[in-house]
C-alpha cells in the first residue's frame, strides 16, 4: 500500500503561517522527488514546488516563491511546505504527489506539473479574516 498523507492545514488570518506535512509510506522517499500541489474549487490544479530526492534541488511556483519554503526529512520519512505570508488567494486544498524510477527524482524544470506515480488526498487550507 503507497500512501502520501498531507496534514497541518487549517485557517489562517491574512499574513499568517502554516506548515504542511506529507507522510509517506510503502515506498522509499529517498528514491523519490515531492511535488506540492493546490486547488481552489472552480480552478485548474496549480503545481507550486518541487523538491529532488536528496533534498538538494528546489523548485517554485512564482505565485508562491519566496513565501512558501519546501523541504524533506528522508529519515522521518516525510516533506514539508512551510507557508508565510498567507493570502487570501492562497485558499485551496494542498496535495503531495511523488515521483521516481523510471522518471527521474528531480527537479529542474518549472512548471513541474508531471507526471508523479502517485498522489495523496490533500489537505485543506483556507486564509480568511
Amino acid at each position: 500500500q503507497l500512501q502520501l498523507v498531507e496534514s497541518g492545514g487549517g485557517l489562517v488570518q491574512p499574513g499568517g503561517s502554516l506548515r504542511l506535512s506529507c507522510a509517506v509510506s510503502g515506498f522509499n522517499l529517498d528514491y523519490y522527488a515531492i511535488g506540492w500541489f493546490r486547488q481552489a474549487p472552480g480552478k485548474e490544479r496549480e503545481w507550486i514546488s518541487c523538491i529532488s530526492s536528496s533534498g538538494a534541488a528546489t523548485t517554485y511556483a512564482d505565485s508562491v516563491k519566496g513565501r512558501f519554503t519546501i523541504s524533506r526529512d528522508n529519515a522521518k520519512n516525510l516533506v514539508y511546505l512551510q507557508m508565510n505570508g498567507l493570502r487570501p488567494g492562497d485558499t485551496a486544498t494542498y496535495v503531495c504527489a511523488a515521483r521516481g524510477r523510471p522518471l527521474m527524482p528531480t527537479c529542474t524544470v518549472v512548471p513541474d506539473k508531471g507526471p508523479y506515480h502517485y498522489w495523496g488526498q490533500g489537505a485543506q487550507v483556507t486564509v480568511s479574516s
